[in-house]
């Protein structure tokens, strides 16, 4: 059984998208992933109903999903970011919030996504911000945590969670939603300009993982019980 409104999760097919949908499906949370493909959207809701057969989730077109809640997820590589803010002018909504865990990537020479490009703006999220439709109000989270550990409902996160935003109330309802997932502790981080130094974090990770061979998230210290 489902409890609040749905969560709408654009590029909900890729790997951050999944684990994510597949975490607050089992947080009890209703979920509806969005895809260019809507085909593909269904197959990933049917995965997560096999692993969690309580789940209420669904698929659908981006463009369908993303104005069936007031907080919705943007989880595309940042090689389909402009192109997946732009579909979605007609679909976001004045008042939504879209939380953009898009990190500006590249590959390096091993091939790996361990280098980060410049933008204009000065980050993905401030692009983000440009682009959305007045009304809708960008919040920047997720860059530190593992796709790969996610999808594992079977283990236990311990990471903390980067969450930046213009207004506190936005990054508040945003942390609600991320505290539902087992072990992840959403920190408020400052504003959206801040989002150009979390961006960062994700290729920093990457390298770190890739030579320590593991999935490795953050964890600050000497923070008070009560963050929010």
């Amino acid at each position: 059984m489902s409890v609040g409104e749905p969560i709408p999760i654009v590029g909900g097919t890729g790997a951050l998208g999944f684990g994510l949908a597949l975490r607050l499906a089992a947080a009890g949370r209703e979920v509806v992933i969005g895809s260019r493909d809507a085909g593909r959207a269904e197959e990933a809701a049917a995965r997560i109903r096999e692993q969690v057969p309580e789940a209420t989730v669904r698929g659908g077109l981006n463009t369908d999903a993303a104005p069936l809640g007031p907080i919705v997820f943007l989880t595309v590589p940042f090689r389909a970011h402009s192109e997946n803010l732009t579909n979605l002018k007609v679909a976001l909504k004045d008042g939504q919030i879209l939380v953009d865990a898009t990190a500006p990537l590249a590959a390096a020479v091993s091939g790996k996504a361990t280098r980060l490009l410049g933008v204009p703006q000065g980050s993905a999220a401030e692009q983000a911000q440009e682009m959305v439709p007045e009304g809708v109000r960008v919040v920047s989270a997720l860059h530190t945590v593992s796709a790969a550990r996610l999808r594992e409902l079977d283990v236990e996160l311990a990471q903390d969670v980067l969450v930046t935003g213009d207004l506190k109330e936005d990054k508040r309802r945003v942390a609600e939603l991320i505290a539902l997932i087992p072990g992840l502790r959403p920190v408020n981080a400052g504003s959206l300009e801040a989002a150009r130094f979390v961006e960062g974090l994700t290729p920093l990770l990457i390298g770190v993982n890739i030579r320590n061979k593991a999935h490795a998230g953050i964890k600050l210290t000497g923070l008070p019980e009560a963050l929010w």
